[in-house]
């Protein structure tokens, strides 16, 4: 006989999925209706109003993606980006190498901006990338990178690539809720986020924006999307409209109805006081490294409130540490990724866990730990 599965209770403080409100957790547990039900309709219009206030955007085509976040990455890739077009990455970070890795295989010729992890993206060597390939069809970066907890200019790189005609694609996947994101006030041509992130809702769910130029220059494509599922020709049939909806996919219904709560008790606190929060949890949370000795991997001024990456100190057994976080005391924090593996930490203090309660629980337990 198998068991059903109890789930433990656990503080997830890593670099997501982050604690889910149980309000949210109720509104996914509502019974199932048919993804092309009249009410579940309406329920997609009210979501795409909720992530266009999110996203700080009027774009038409703002919808969630029935996938985690690296599906929206690739599915903004891979629709602008066609065989024999040229794209300009910057990576600082696990992320922006994914978006590198989609462009290869997509086709599409590379201009591979490397930066040091830690740093955010160099603006005078993407505006000389951008000088010396005229040519090029977009830039790719990522906004606030959960492998190192740094945040990039998304204005200023944005402004580089419009300036030259070019399109703009920006992964905000552990930005959206948690710190300033403006996507028409940066003209960004296409930005995604995920649900786990500070948006607190659970895993599943990718929200993504289009404006009007990235849509034209996917419908102006002269060959198809290589995906049929990603294909925004195909998407836009089922997400446009108000009610007048062609079948692409079974959408998560239940999923969403979580998405439709997380992103109302968002927007009910208000954007603001959301952001701010999570900067006052983070200046909880620096206040206690700094007695604890420990020290931060991102400058002050480029660092994300909601993902704090901490240099573990000489001689201190990473997993270890987090085994015993999790084991004793039911708590999550991540490592690193890469070349930041048994270097770093990562801390999140996301959606409803950026909270005093939250970041002393986890200081007092690694101060214990370490003590020992």
């Amino acid at each position: 006989m198998i068991n059903a599965f109890i789930a433990p209770e656990r503080l997830l403080l890593g670099p997501g999925p982050t604690n889910t409100d149980s309000r949210v957790l109720e509104a996914a547990a509502q019974p199932t209706i048919g993804h092309l039900d009249p009410a579940f309709q309406g329920l997609m219009e009210e979501i795409k109003e909720q992530l266009r206030m999110l996203f700080k955007t009027k774009n038409l085509m703002t919808m969630p993606i029935s996938a985690p976040a690296s599906l929206a990455m690739e599915m903004g890739l891979i629709n602008l980006l066609e065989a024999g077009d040229k794209a300009i990455i910057a990576q600082n970070g696990v992320f922006g190498g994914r978006m590198a890795d989609i462009v290869k295989r997509a086709g599409a010729e590379l201009v591979h901006l490397e930066f040091e992890w830690g740093k955010p993206v160099d603006l005078d060597v993407v505006a000389e990338a951008i000088k010396a390939h005229p040519d090029a069809k977009m830039l790719g970066f990522v906004h606030a990178e959960t492998s190192t907890g740094v945040r990039s200019d998304a204005y200023a790189l944005c402004a580089l690539a419009q300036d030259a005609g070019m399109l703009s694609l920006v992964d905000t996947v552990t930005g959206l809720g948690g710190i300033e994101v403006d996507v028409d006030g940066w003209g960004a041509d296409v930005v995604y986020s995920g649900s786990q992130k500070c948006l607190a809702v659970p895993p599943g769910l990718a929200p993504i924006t289009f404006n009007e130029r990235a849509i034209e220059a996917i419908k102006s494509r002269k060959t198809p999307v290589q995906s049929w599922f990603m294909d925004l020709n195909l998407v836009l049939g089922y997400w446009s409209g108000d009610g007048a909806r062609s079948y692409h996919h079974t959408a998560p219904v239940n999923a969403l109805y979580g998405l439709h709560e997380g992103a109302r008790l968002a927007l009910e606190e208000g954007i603001d006081a959301r952001i701010a929060r999570h900067k006052n949890a983070y200046d909880r949370l620096a206040q206690g490294m700094a007695e604890l000795g420990l020290d931060f991997f991102v400058d002050a001024e480029y660092r994300l409130p909601q993902l704090n990456t901490v240099t573990i100190p000489e001689g201190v057994d990473d997993a270890a540490v987090r085994a015993r976080l999790l084991d004793e005391y039911d708590i999550e924090i991540g490592g690193g990724l890469g070349p930041m593996a048994g270097k770093i930490w990562r801390i999140g203090l996301m959606g409803g866990n950026a909270n005093p309660e939250a970041v002393e629980k986890v200081l007092s337990a690694l101060r214990e730990v370490l003590g020992q």
